[in-house]
C-alpha cells in the first residue's frame, strides 16, 4: 500500500524528503522504490521481491520424523518432550526455537 502511494507522491512531483515526513517510509526507501519503478516498471516496483535466506534444515521427512518423536512416548523419568529433549534428540546443529517453529507450523 505504502509502495503505490509513494509512486504517486512521486508522480505529483513531491521530493523524497517531503513524502518520507507525509508516509511512514524512509528516504532511502522512496530513493529505491523509485529507481526500481524506472529500471524494471511498475509491477515490479509495486509487488515484494523474493527475499534470500538460509534454506531450511527441515525437509519433508525430517518433519515427519520430528512429528512423530513429538507424539511418542516421553523419555523414562520425563512427562513430556521439551524443545531441547527433542532437539537434542534429533540433530545437534538444530536449536530447540527451531524445532519450535517446526512444530508451530504443524
Amino acid at each position: 500500500m505504502h509502495r503505490a502511494q509513494v509512486l504517486l507522491q512521486l508522480h505529483q512531483g513531491k521530493t523524497p524528503s517531503q513524502i518520507a515526513t507525509l508516509l511512514p517510509v524512509s528516504e532511502a526507501t522512496v530513493y529505491n522504490l523509485r529507481k526500481r519503478y524506472l529500471a524494471e516498471g511498475l509491477r515490479s516496483a509495486l509487488s515484494e521481491k523474493p527475499r534470500p535466506g538460509q534454506p531450511s534444515k527441515f525437509d519433508k521427512a525430517a518433519q515427519a520424523h520430528l512429528t512423530a518423536l513429538a507424539c511418542s512416548q516421553a523419555p523414562e523419568g520425563r512427562s513430556r518432550w521439551t524443545l531441547r529433549l527433542l532437539a537434542d534428540r534429533l540433530v545437534e546443529s538444530i536449536s530447540y526455537k527451531t524445532v519450535g517453529e517446526q512444530l508451530k507450523k504443524n
